[in-house]
């Protein structure tokens, strides 16, 4: 089964928000089929909770995250995802780093977005690993996106109103890149009749 593993620092802020956006999101799409969603930090708080305003600001549009548990990011976790959401560049980075072999499955949220959008409209939709090889295409062909917008800020420390903001663009771009994955909620409803 596909699997998607969303990654960013502490794992207790936006990755634990953006993997329930995106495992609800592909739920509601694909029922059971739903690729296996997960998250991790590149210095997880490793059994932590979600952060109490994250709970909240997720809550508040439909997802629960409350028996949240962060991990530490390990190499075997990126070599068994599909495909790797980082929530900043420092951390698309830093994996690109440690798991040289992962490079062309390891984006930012906002980048493979981008990177998804662009493919020409006559792109048959194709599997999950399919569509993350054509957006690795893409961008090794010196798709630019917009560098100068890849990160999700870290909330940690903000009240919950900062959460709120968080979780509104995480929602947004959490959805964008469900349809560039699986194709828009219509799409995928006239596919299954």
């Amino acid at each position: 089964m596909a699997s998607i593993l969303v990654v960013c620092t502490g794992n207790v802020c936006r990755s634990p928000i953006a993997e329930g956006m995106v495992r609800s999101a592909l739920e509601a799409r694909l029922g059971e089929a739903a690729p296996v969603v997960a998250s991790a930090g590149t210095a997880g708080w490793e059994g932590s909770t979600a952060m109490p305003e994250a709970v909240v600001a997720a809550s508040e549009r439909g997802v629960d995250i409350s028996a949240h548990a962060a991990r530490r990011l390990l190499a075997e976790h990126v070599r068994a995802a599909d495909v790797v959401l980082a929530m900043a560049t420092e951390h698309r980075d830093e994996i690109a780093r440690s798991v040289p072999d992962a490079r062309d499955r390891v984006f930012t949220l906002k980048e493979l977005v981008r990177l998804l959008e662009a493919l020409p409209p006559d792109d048959p939709a194709g599997s999950l690993s399919e569509r993350v090889h054509a957006a690795a295409t893409l961008r090794r062909s010196g798709f630019n996106g917009n560098p100068y917008d890849e990160d999700v800020f870290d909330p940690l420390g903000l009240p919950l109103d900062g959460y709120r903001a968080i979780a509104w663009e995480l929602h947004g771009w959490c959805g964008r890149l469900v349809d560039g994955l699986v194709g828009s909620a219509s799409a995928a409803r006239t596919m299954e009749a």
